[in-house]
């Protein structure tokens, strides 16, 4: 019974969490966001002292069911590990604790986080790993599908699909995904749990707590004939049937050692005593009845994916193919609005890449920088930052983006708006145009005679830094090609007009 009600919990969290990085709607993470919110690391970076708490207390309890029940990747490693359990039975065997790699690995990860090396945090950390591999990797695929049903839909005059793009974001990150999806899924494949065990930091937090949980899988070794069935079916390697051993720090709880003992020799539940492994004090009697768990998911509430049709990114009208842009260099990153800083975005940014996949605008995508490598910032390739959207401070779970309202975003200045003569088409082409000037939101550009003298003149663009919030409206709507003439220069500390 706690194998069926831990796979079962793990299969709603492990599709929760996933259709949250895939949904194209922008609906379902009003109703799912909690889940990447009780993440362990996110809640940690957040500050969210209630969720941390509650993990805390519920390893305490119940040992590591946060690894086999809340965690996306353990449960990802769970699914590779159980596909190959089909063709090869009882196929594992006792080992040691790695202590070296475990704490080694851990002590690099906090010095990275106090050093700033977010890099390798983000490499390190398991629900942002996840995340990365689901967006880079799984959601093309979905795009793709939902794209065909899309056309499949126009068809027949209904309009219950729309389709999206599907663009590569950073080839960088993508690869960093590729080869996370191939070392997990090869750890897993061969050794269960391995990755959980060894190498990622949030497991080896968690195993500090496990050790004092009051309810653990122990034996009765009156019943126990040796036969190894637990120790062969362990895919967290922790328990030694021999010694009648079990390492708490490793067990998952996943309940599979419990299944596959026909001798009832094995029991969850808080043992009496504090007896030898081996030899259990006489007259102490584990209890008989299995203990369930008392960690309950809320069921989610999924809406259709129904949303307006975004407005195609080019018209060519049929003339002339319009060259791409190439991204501005700039010399600072934009970083999203409600980020406060580039400071506190870079300190708590796991690189998880929801926020990316949740943007309506096509503006966040990861960073190639190597200082900030995986962490979005903006561009305006493919559209601008509108000031009444907040997708992505909505379902940030590590207070990178802080919570921000359409009224908040209007007058917070993340850049200003910088104009590069040379590549403007009036000076170019000899054309009026103005598309920055009709369109930019915050009315911080006007048109004024390129000589003060003349107001014959041709109108150039003037942009007032005081009232710019960095939007990036003017940048995307410039026709200049292949670099806009007008471009936006991030600031390091964000202010309020």
């Amino acid at each position: 019974m706690l194998r069926k009600i831990r796979i079962t919990l793990a299969a709603i969290m492990m599709v929760m969490v996933t259709l949250l990085f895939l949904d194209v709607s922008g609906v379902l993470h009003h109703y799912l966001g909690w889940t990447v919110r009780i993440q362990f690391l996110p809640a940690l970076l957040a500050l969210n002292v209630v969720v941390i708490v509650g993990l805390v207390l519920l390893t305490l309890i119940f040992g590591r069911i946060y690894c086999s029940v809340i965690c996306p990747l353990g449960i990802f490693q769970d699914i590779v590990s159980w596909i190959h359990g089909k063709r090869a039975k009882n196929r594992f065997t006792a080992s040691g604790e790695k202590r070296w790699l475990r704490y080694g690995v851990l002590a690099l990860f906090v010095a990275a986080l106090i050093a700033g090396i977010h890099s390798l945090v983000a490499l390190l950390a398991p629900y942002s790993s996840y995340g990365r591999m689901v967006t880079n990797l799984l959601l093309p695929i979905y795009q793709w599908c939902n794209n065909g049903l899309a056309a499949l839909a126009a068809r027949v005059d209904s309009y219950a699909f729309y389709g999206v793009d599907v663009w590569m974001k950073s080839l960088p990150t993508f690869l960093i995904a590729l080869v996370t999806f191939i070392v997990i899924v090869v750890l897993a494949w061969r050794g269960g749990r391995t990755y959980c065990n060894t190498i990622c930091p949030v497991g080896t937090i968690l195993a500090q707590l496990a050790r004092f949980s009051w309810l653990k899988v122990y034996f009765d070794a009156d019943k126990c004939r040796s036969c190894s069935l637990c120790t062969k079916n362990c895919k967290a390697s922790c328990i030694d049937f021999k010694t009648r051993k079990v390492d708490y720090t490793r067990c998952v709880t996943c309940g599979n050692c419990l299944e596959k003992c026909n001798f009832g020799a094995l029991h969850y539940g808080h043992p009496k005593a504090a007896a030898a492994p081996v030899q259990p004090a006489a007259g102490d009697k584990p209890a008989t009845d299995e203990v369930r768990r008392a960690f309950l998911v809320g069921a989610a509430v999924v809406g259709a994916d129904v949303a307006l049709a975004q407005a195609s990114k080019k018209v060519d009208g049929g003339l002339a193919v319009i060259e791409d842009k190439v991204p501005a260099k700039r010399s600072t990153p934009l970083t999203p609005p409600g980020s406060v800083s580039a400071r506190n975005f870079a300190q708590h940014c796991t690189a998880c890449q929801l926020c990316v996949a949740k943007c309506p605008n096509g503006v966040l995508r990861p960073s190639t920088d190597p200082m900030r490598l995986m962490q979005p910032e903006l561009s305006f390739e493919r559209g601008a930052c509108r000031p009444e959207c907040v997708e992505c401070s909505t379902v940030c779970p590590t207070g990178a983006i802080k919570p921000i309202t359409v009224a908040d975003k209007s007058s917070i200045m993340i850049g200003h708006a910088v104009w590069v003569k040379a590549n403007c088409v009036i000076t170019t082409d000899g054309v009026s145009c103005g598309n920055c000037a009709r369109h930019c939101p915050a009315g911080a550009i006007m048109m004024v005679p390129s000589d003060p003298q003349d107001d014959m003149s041709p109108m150039v663009p003037a942009v007032n830094s005081a009232m710019c919030i960095g939007c990036g409206t003017c940048e995307y709507v410039c026709p200049a090609r292949p670099f806009s003439a007008i471009y936006v220069e991030g600031h390091e500390m964000h202010s309020e007009i």
